[in-house]
């Protein structure tokens, strides 16, 4: 018989030092292999660290190295879930912290959680909330380094519409974008919330500081998020519920952080892992990290879980991040620059808005077997695209999910091969 959930905590939580270390991993259960969640590895490169794998989850396998689809609202933005799995789409992301905003994580219980919520048959992750919450306060890293370019330290948007409130050993406190309503995201109240949504898949609360932290704030950071994401693995395994937990490996650029995070989560009986927190300023800082920290990572995990990476999945860094060993990827990219105009090639972006695809009267991709290139010239979506017709988002993004998934298909094909 399974514990009862753990209770959100009160409110009136003691300070402690900033440093203070999490609870070891003796208070913690030996890891135990789950008989609704494990991974497969089926071939490791002679080449690289590349793998191939499966995921196998409660709502079905997913191939690795794959693409994640970021459906922020439990939906893809103008790709209807079906039209995604038609394209080979099997992992998808959805936000826990807009979902708490709307409809509600109780709403979604209701209708049987966000599989039937979605009517989606296919495998789910959800993440804490931690980033959305934590953008409000600092921005993304390219509002950041944008603002810092410009001198003004913070984005203009941030310093007027701040809606974090508090940060605190308990939590964080933050405003509702919505309706202005006060919220305490707690690392307790974070999972609970991800048992309602009921995906295959939930994260622990963790921090986000900003890209450009001084060093001691950056570990006073880490040790916070070690303790929330300890007291996170707690409330999860009081009430498991056929879902597994990645840890996320935190420390920023600092090589010394990252490597006490690895070797503070790895003792902890998580599912899989995944590589968070910020990730550099650019592809070259990305690749830096990654080269440095993943050996460390595969090695201290004792054994073969996934590792993700959050928020990285362009195809340009993708097939490197795959030779560090790492194995799914999530972003919200292919389905944003779809709606802006943008058709992911193996030649690279194609700008169907250029006037040079007027008489276009050819299928846009040649070779791609997706419904949109199967079904329309580039002609015809230049014209959706100049006419602000909003199916021309619909077919851009239905193409850019295809070649998302068909990159990483041929990727595993490679690495089988020890080409990667």
């Amino acid at each position: 018989m399974q514990a009862p959930a753990a209770q959100p905590p009160s409110r009136k939580r003691r300070k402690i030092d900033p440093l203070t270390p999490p609870p070891p991993a003796s208070e913690f259960p030996p890891y135990q292999p789950r008989d609704f969640f494990h991974f497969e590895v089926l071939h490791t490169s002679k080449k690289s660290g590349a793998r191939v794998g499966r995921i196998h989850t409660p709502h079905g396998v997913v191939d690795t190295p794959g693409f994640v689809a970021v459906g922020t609202n439990a939906a893809l933005k103008a790709v209807d879930g079906p039209w995604a799995d038609a394209e080979g789409q099997q992992l998808m992301f959805a936000n826990t912290y807009h979902l708490l905003l709307h409809p509600g994580a109780d709403v979604v219980k209701a209708a049987g959680g966000l599989h039937a919520f979605m009517n989606r048959q296919r495998p789910l992750i959800t993440d804490s909330g931690g980033f959305q919450v934590f953008s409000l306060a600092y921005g993304t890293v390219h509002e950041e380094v944008n603002s810092l370019k410009r001198g003004t330290g913070k984005s203009r948007h941030k310093m007027e519409h701040n809606l974090v409130s508090r940060v605190s050993e308990e939590g964080v406190t933050f405003r509702s974008y919505r309706d202005g309503a006060q919220m305490l995201l707690t690392p307790e109240s974070s999972v609970l919330a991800q048992k309602k949504l009921g995906a295959d898949i939930i994260i622990p609360l963790d921090e986000l500081p900003p890209y450009h932290t001084e060093p001691a704030v950056l570990e006073a950071s880490l040790a916070r998020s070690h303790r929330w994401m300890a007291r996170s693995l707690k409330t999860h395994l009081a009430d498991v519920r056929q879902q597994a937990m990645y840890a996320v490996v935190h420390g920023g650029l600092s090589l010394e952080l990252r490597q006490q995070s690895i070797d503070y989560l790895t003792s902890l009986p998580f599912d899989g892992y995944a590589v968070g927190g910020s990730l550099g300023k650019d592809r070259q800082d990305l690749f830096w990290l990654l080269e440095r920290i993943m050996p460390r990572l595969h090695e201290r995990m004792g054994g073969p879980k996934p590792v993700h990476v959050l928020g990285i999945a362009d195809p340009a860094s993708i097939p490197q991040l795959v030779a560090y060993g790492c194995d799914t990827f999530d972003s919200c990219y292919p389905t944003r620059v779809g709606r802006h105009g943008t058709m992911l090639t193996k030649d690279g972006p194609l700008r169907v808005v250029s006037g040079k695809y007027k008489t276009a009267f050819r299928p846009p991709v040649e070779g791609c077997s997706c419904h949109t290139c199967r079904t329309h010239s580039l002609a015809y979506l230049h014209h959706l695209v100049k006419a602000h017709e909003p199916v021309a988002a619909t077919l851009l993004a239905i193409h850019n999910v295809h070649h998302m998934n068909a990159q990483m298909a041929e990727l595993r094909q490679r690495i089988m091969a020890d080409e990667v």
